[in-house]
Order: C-alpha cells, then sequence, then structure tokens
C-alpha cells in the first residue's frame, strides 16, 4: 500500500471541483503552516495528540481565528476519511480554544455580525428569483429563528394565515416565531411553485441523480448559500445565522430585552443584552459621523 502524505491531501483538497477562488485561498492561507510542519508525514501517522499539540501552537492568533484554523483542519481530515485514506478523523469532537482574558478576549459583540441595509437590499435582489432560498432569507430575517429550527418545520407546522409557526429550540423548548405578510407571499410563492409535494418537509430538496426528495440539509443549502455570496463581494463572508443577528439588532430599542429574549429563545438574558451593546456602539458611530459633519466650517 503506498504511503500517502498529508501534503497530497491538501492538495486534492483544494483542488476539489466547485470551490471558490477565495475560499482556496483561504484555505490555502490557513494550513501553511501545518504543511510546512507536517507536509511530508503519512496521513495515518498523525495523530490526536499531534494535531492538538499543532493547534497549541497557534496560540498567537485571535480565538475566532484559531477557531477557523481548526474547522479547516476538521474539514482536510473529514475530506481524508471520505476518501478511505483514514479510517476516522482524530480531532473529531475537539472543542475550540475558549477566549483568553489575558489577551483581553472575551465573547461579546464580535461574535454578533449582522448585515448592514446595503447588504440586506443586495441579498434580496440577488436571491429573489430562487423561490426556495428567497423564502428561506426571508423567514430567517424576519423571525430570528435558528437555521436548524426553520430546516426542521412541517408544511403542517406554519399557520399561513397569521403568518407565524412554532420551533422546538435549545432545551426542548417551544416558542412561537412570527413574520410580515411580504415574507409570507414569499413562503406562498415557493409552496405553491417549487415545493415537492412529496413528503411533510416544509423545505424540500431533490437529488440531481435518484430523484428521491427529502428534507433539504443545512449541508446542501449552505452550498446554495456559498455560491450566492461568493458571487458579490457585498455579501464576501456574510453567513445565514448573521440574519438572525439582523433581526435582533434591528428590534433593540423597539421592544423590551426580554420580549426579545423570548422571540431569540435565549435561555439567558446576558446573551440578549450582547445585542444592546452593538446597538449603543452603532449609536455612538452616528452619533460622532453627525458630530464630524457639524463640525466641518462652512465652505
Amino acid at each position: 500500500k503506498l504511503t500517502v502524505t498529508l501534503a497530497t491531501i491538501v492538495v486534492e483538497f483544494l483542488e476539489r471541483p466547485g470551490l471558490a477562488a477565495s475560499t482556496r485561498k483561504t484555505y490555502e492561507f490557513a494550513l501553511r503552516s501545518l504543511l510546512q510542519e507536517y507536509g511530508s508525514w503519512s496521513i495515518e501517522i498523525l495523530s490526536k495528540q499531534t494535531l492538538i499539540e499543532y493547534l497549541n501552537s497557534l496560540g498567537h492568533l485571535k480565538y475566532t481565528t484559531h477557531h477557523k484554523h481548526q474547522a479547516i483542519l476538521q474539514s482536510l481530515l473529514n475530506f481524508a476519511v471520505e476518501k478511505e485514506y483514514i479510517k476516522s478523523n482524530p480531532i473529531s469532537g475537539l472543542k475550540q480554544r475558549l477566549p483568553d482574558r489575558e489577551k483581553g478576549e472575551h465573547k461579546t459583540d464580535d461574535a454578533i455580525r449582522y448585515l448592514t441595509p446595503q447588504q440586506l437590499e443586495k441579498l434580496y435582489l440577488v436571491v429573489k428569483d430562487d423561490l426556495r432560498l428567497n423564502a428561506i432569507v426571508n423567514l430567517l430575517h424576519r423571525t430570528g429563528c435558528r437555521i436548524g429550527e426553520l430546516l426542521a418545520l412541517n408544511i403542517e407546522d406554519v399557520d399561513r394565515a397569521n403568518c407565524k409557526f412554532q420551533v422546538l429550540g435549545k432545551g426542548n423548548k417551544q416558542r412561537w416565531c412570527f413574520y410580515s405578510s411580504d415574507a409570507g407571499i414569499v413562503l406562498d410563492n415557493y409552496i405553491k411553485y417549487q415545493r415537492h409535494n412529496s413528503g411533510n418537509a416544509l423545505f424540500t430538496a431533490q437529488h440531481p441523480v435518484t430523484l428521491l426528495v427529502s428534507r433539504i440539509s443545512y449541508h446542501t443549502l449552505h452550498e446554495y448559500w456559498r455560491i450566492v455570496t461568493d458571487k458579490y463581494t457585498e455579501l464576501h463572508g456574510v453567513r445565514l445565522h448573521d440574519l438572525r443577528h439582523t433581526f435582533a439588532t434591528e428590534r433593540v430599542g423597539l421592544i423590551s430585552i426580554e420580549e426579545l429574549r423570548a422571540l431569540m429563545g435565549h435561555s439567558s438574558i446576558q446573551t440578549t443584552l450582547r445585542y444592546q451593546k452593538v446597538t449603543s456602539q452603532k449609536a455612538e458611530s452616528a452619533a460622532r459621523h453627525a458630530l464630524n459633519i457639524l463640525s466641518l466650517p462652512n465652505s
């Protein structure tokens, strides 16, 4: 049996068809130091301990960047499993590095990424002809529900007459999600013209070869999302989950924090309060921008 090196796997991983150029560049950058250290090693002798030591050597990185490096490494090893170069991913289930308070790292506003009005306008423009993706974007943005909660819905779970549906959130807690009538029109169009009627799932997908219809998976949805967002500079780096953050930041100050907590399905009020901090930062930025304009000398 031929020895397959880590470098060989990385080349195959990066040359996969359909990988966007921007994504490939990100992966290449993240995997560079790994290749320098272990590129000539056989993939089979890369142990869990070795990989943990490598990840620990990246302690200079910001914890959010460290998470990205770990996620890319996980994807690479999952790819090696799929290709049957190794039997299992040695770091499957490995926990991510926690923020280091001594470095001033903490889980606050950095984790909250939301779309600007300009990004939202662009997003709605580019998804309008894809009835399914348009409906998903509308519901995620208008209700603030989690992606998994939305994809788990069955057609009968949606009260279309009253523009609402009930989801089962974290901790098996049920809550109502409410959407606007214009989002309702988008959803009705998807159900009427594009949803497959076989099966109960609200959002369906059909296998291109077997033609079997099933509930759309997060992986499939993410691939569609990546194709859309990679095409437009304004949407680079925008995640589906950011629509939930956008929902929350838009409502801070319009409804009480307790009401927002209930809509978001947060178990802790501290989680909801993060959005108040973000909105305060936006307000400060707007105030300073106005002051700068007002301070300009008259021409």
